[in-house]
């Protein structure tokens, strides 16, 4: 699967399909700009030596989440419909932090429908791609994921 992911132009930017290859395994949102999680926030980068100083975090932060319950069609052709339902799910704390644990859930995005967080737009509160997952009912459904308002 062909996959671009724009660079941070504007308020806009597109976190492309994640997809949930095992359902009961959680996905972060982060997964197409960081796949490794070596920006996630907590890990500390040393600068460049042309650039002597301290060390420094660097993690991508949004205002805001639109995420589709579409995935990309055979051979690329376009999107269709997710087999079953896609949780959005907060990082665990104690529990399993999948589909099951209720604690975790945020949000249950039917097929075809949408879902954007925070659904109130919390004014200047930020949130990291990082702390933020997809579980889904069917392997290899997911999300189209679109971030706003976009911080480095």
């Amino acid at each position: 699967m062909a996959l671009s992911i724009q660079k941070a132009r504007g308020s806009a930017v597109s976190l492309g399909f994640v997809n949930v290859p095992t359902i009961g395994t959680p996905v972060p949102l982060s997964t197409n700009i960081d796949s490794n999680n070596s920006n996630s926030p907590g890990n500390v980068s040393a600068p460049p030596p042309q650039f002597p100083g301290t060390q420094t975090e660097s993690s991508p932060s949004f205002r805001a989440f639109h995420i589709q319950g579409f995935k990309p069609g055979a051979n690329n052709n376009g999107m269709v419909v997710n087999s079953g339902n896609v949780y959005l799910l907060m990082a665990a704390a104690g529990g399993t932090g999948n589909r099951s644990d209720s604690g975790s859930i945020i949000a249950v995005i039917a097929p075809g429908a949408d879902y954007f967080f925070p659904p109130d737009g919390s004014g200047n509160t930020r949130f990291s791609p990082y702390y933020l997952y997809l579980d889904a009912d069917s392997n290899n459904d997911g999300g189209l994921v679109a971030g706003y308002g976009v911080e480095p």
